[in-house]
């Protein structure tokens, strides 16, 4: 019987007595409980509960249910050594075992275990010995200087590569040297005796030569097998070493002549099987270790030094010693080293390695720089505001590792698949093994021939890195191009869209007033502009601020205004030079006993019918034209509109505009389903109404004023400004103003959603295609068999196939950024 266990947790938002009851109650509900406490002062729950009934996330879940947080923390350990995804199945059954771990995933392509655990019940050397007692290496943990971690891998890998190398190379000039043995006239170059007192000399010989090699070639599989018989677990090096043993062993039987004859000498066959095993996984691990550059990129932009100003003195510093509020120097061609606000200096700094944007930014005084960056041609001056884990550079390494971890359903295809294939093949094998010996009367040789071939040909590793790598490649290569994708979930998700909603104001739009066209009657264009600007200057009204930005922008000279007056709800009246200016709506121009004529008030109307306001301007006492205002599209919207209808997803406007204002920008954009005048707050549940009506929907808004609305929808898409983007919110976080990267995150993610089935697709076909060849089927009607060794290279290239696959991704441009710099 098991024995009962006891929990610790640490919980969050209790305030008084009738919190901990509540919190006492919902444990004390769950069946399997036997006693529950819970401490306010200390914060804490000590439960007593059956194993066998429950584990330590169900007691978490029924706090979080209750309306309470429970704090564990969460750590990523590097893990060498996993070859496949039984691998995988193990270190997750080890450190599930440990009392106090709520959960792991453990991620092939990466060697990475993301852990969250109890501190008060299990220490993160807890963690570190189930890794290692399980059979393979602990390399360390995220976090742990990041670059010095970055080296101790790099060199890990490129020791146990060499090392892989060294043995494939050893074993194919062993095994040709032990075919072409086959070949001499060894009776006629041994003396009569010596050929005489050993007729089977050739395997003697044969013996003598592979057996240093076979053991220093096979070694690490047999080694790898016995480790997971130790841990009760049947993986791909148990076959693999049951079927290079069975070559070998059944060849030394043959030699002496013990129960086989010297026709079953395999002693080149089995080498040259460990050898193809043993490059199967080099060029595995090759392909695999490529599919994480995007992060070990990231990871090189972290900056390791940084310029002090102390006292008016430049001290140089490593960046840990950087704190908030410390004034830093920047010169050209250095990496910023915090994040920061520009306190002195101007300059252009490339931020493509953060935001995908090829084109470097001006900064001067006020502006916003983050570290990683590369700055330009100019020296600057800043105030360090997030340093450490907290700098955008460390979300962003934080983010994209998390996701690169996460399993998305379509893996559970694969997971199930695995956890059936190795005693599914070891029957396939044995089977083959029993047809062709006892029911088909064929000779043993074959029989022993057709077993080992099964079990070597067969390769569940292509099904376990199918989605892992994908998922890991696709979400590096967003992360470069400056689309931030949170999980393998949302590009699941975004694979599933045929809705894409989005905000108007700040999305669509620019998000503030803008002069789109003018009308001027018995002036120049120009000339109304200028006074109209110059009028306006003094005032702060966004419609007086918008002129005078449009006559800035042409590089019009613009004048004081002299005797300004505002008049509210109105406009504004002013002396610019000698002339008299007003500017403002038809009641202010009625005050003010200005006439207007028809054909401009006709011209008014129509820019009010698009939703545009209409300003007049009035010269001394004669209204001589009007300005067309309004909070224009962004540049990429109508492409992005058009763009997603083409992949035929429904586009929806949602705003609190009325409702002309927000027809005339829809219907610039070719946008036809529009809901406006719905309160910020509301728009969540516009989001639930579309849902409802069976549609799967993304929201593209800002990051910070949308976040209810990013939550509800199926894909919460937030569009960020350069760096100055909320990096909490949403699945998916765009890094650049651009909507047609939110474009381009749909078509990445269904470019990789599209990869892991063809992966799947390719790792299922494999093994469907090649097992039952291996077996015999195609004997009996083509004699066609499968010879071990061509099994075993069949094997190499079923892995690095479906590998090399999720590697093209690397260099894949959704098509909305292909004509874009």
């Amino acid at each position: 019987m098991t024995a009962n266990k006891k929990a610790e947790l640490k919980v969050a938002g209790m305030v008084c007595a009738a919190c901990t009851a509540a919190i006492e109650k919902a444990l004390r509900n769950l069946d399997g409980v036997l006693s529950a406490s819970v401490n306010l002062g200390t914060e804490t729950a000590s439960v007593e509960y059956n194993p066998e009934k429950l584990r330590l996330a169900d007691l978490e879940k029924a706090i979080r249910d209750a309306g309470y947080d429970v704090i564990d923390e969460k750590v990523v350990l590097k893990i060498g050594g996993m070859v496949c995804a039984m691998c995988v199945g193990a270190l997750e059954i080890a450190l599930k075992r440990l009392d106090g771990v709520v959960e792991v995933r453990v991620n092939l392509a990466s060697e990475k275990a993301y852990v969250t655990f109890n501190p008060r019940m299990v220490s993160q050397e807890d963690l570190k010995n189930a890794v290692v007692d399980t059979g393979y290496e602990f390399l360390g943990r995220e976090g742990e200087d990041e670059k010095a971690m970055a080296e101790l891998e790099k060199e890990a890998f490129a020791r146990d590569q060499a090392d892989k190398k060294r043995r494939i190379l050893i074993g194919f000039a062993a095994s040709i040297f032990l075919m072409a043995l086959m070949y001499l006239p060894v009776h006629e170059i041994v003396p009569m005796q010596i050929a005489m007192a050993y007729p089977n000399l050739m395997g003697l010989f044969m013996l003598i030569v592979s057996a240093p090699v076979f053991v220093y070639v096979s070694r690490p599989i047999f080694r790898a097998a016995l480790r997971a018989l130790g841990n009760r677990n049947l993986d791909m090096d148990v076959m693999y070493g049951m079927g290079i043993g069975v070559a070998y062993g059944s060849s030394i039987l043959g030699t002496f002549g013990i129960v086989l004859t010297s026709d079953f000498m395999f002693y080149e066959t089995a080498v040259m099987l460990a050898s193809f095993l043993t490059l199967g996984r080099y060029l595995e691990a090759g392909a695999k270790g490529r599919t994480s550059e995007a992060i070990k990129k990231l990871i090189g932009l972290v900056p390791k030094r940084a310029i002090l100003l102390r006292d008016g003195r430049e001290v140089e510093v490593s960046v840990d010693e950087v704190m908030v509020g410390d004034l830093l120097s920047v010169k050209p061609g250095e990496k910023i080293a915090a994040d920061g606000t520009v306190s002195a200096g101007e300059s252009y700094v490339d931020e493509s390695m953060i935001t995908g944007e090829s084109i470097p930014v001006f900064k001067k005084q006020g502006s916003r720089v983050v570290g990683g960056t590369i700055n330009g041609n100019g020296s600057l001056q800043f105030t360090a505001t997030r340093i450490g884990k907290d700098t955008v550079l460390a979300q962003i390494i934080s983010l994209v590792e998390e996701a690169q971890g996460s399993r998305p359903a379509v893996q559970r295809i694969a997971d199930r698949a695995v956890a059936y294939f190795i005693p599914t093949i070891l029957t396939i094998a044995f089977a083959s093994f029993v047809y062709w010996y006892f029911v088909s009367h064929n000779t043993l040789l074959f029989s022993l021939t057709a077993l080992i071939s099964v079990l070597v040909v067969a390769c569940p590793c292509a099904l376990g890195l199918a989605t892992p790598t994908a998922i890991t490649v696709g979400i590096g290569r967003g992360a470069e191009l400056g689309i931030l994708i949170k999980s393998g979930e949302a590009l699941e998700a975004s694979d599933k869209l045929n809705v894409v909603a989005f905000d108007k104001t700040g999305t669509l739009t620019v998000g503030r007033p803008d002069v789109t066209e003018m009308a001027a009657f018995g002036v120049s264009e120009e000339e109304m502009l200028r006074l109209a600007a110059g009028a306006e200057r003094p005032s702060e009204h966004p419609l007086a601020e918008a002129v005078v930005r449009k006559a800035r922008e042409l590089n019009l000279a613009l004048e004081d205004a002299e005797k300004f007056e505002a008049r509210p709800g109105k406009g504004v009246l002013a002396w610019v030079g000698s002339r008299r200016v007003a500017a403002g709506n038809r009641m202010h121009f009625w005050d003010l006993g200005i006439e207007i004529e028809p054909k401009l008030l006709e011209r008014a109307s129509e820019y009010e019918e698009e939703g545009r306001t209409a300003m007049l301007i009035g010269l001394d006492d004669r209204a001589c034209g009007v300005l067309a205002i309004s909070d224009r599209p962004k540049e990429s919207a109508g492409q992005a509109v058009a763009d997603l209808q083409k992949m035929g997803l429904s586009v929806v406007m949602i705003t609190g505009d009325n409702a002309k204002s927000a027809a005339a920008v829809a219907g610039r954009l070719g946008i036809t389903d529009i809901h406006s005048e719905v309160l910020p707050e509301d728009k969540s549940q516009e989001i639930k109404r579309l849902q409802e009506s069976g549609r799967k929907v993304a929201f593209v808004g800002d990051g910070i004023n949308d976040a209810p609305a990013l939550a509800q929808a199926d894909v919460g898409i937030a569009i960020g400004s350069g760096t100055d983007v909320a990096i909490e919110a949403g699945e998916i976080v765009l890094m650049k103003d651009d909507l047609l990267a939110a474009v381009a995150a749909i078509q990445l993610s269904r470019k990789v959603i599209s990869r892991i089935k063809l992966n799947i697709f390719w790792a299922f076909a494999y093994n469907l295609a090649l097992v039952p060849v291996a077996a015999g089927a195609l004997y009996p009607a083509f004699g066609i068999t499968f010879r071990p060794e061509l099994a075993g290279l069949a094997m190499a290239l079923s892995s690095v196939t479906v590998v090399s696959l999720s590697l093209l991704l690397k260099k894949y441009i959704p098509p909305a950024l292909r004509n874009r710099s």
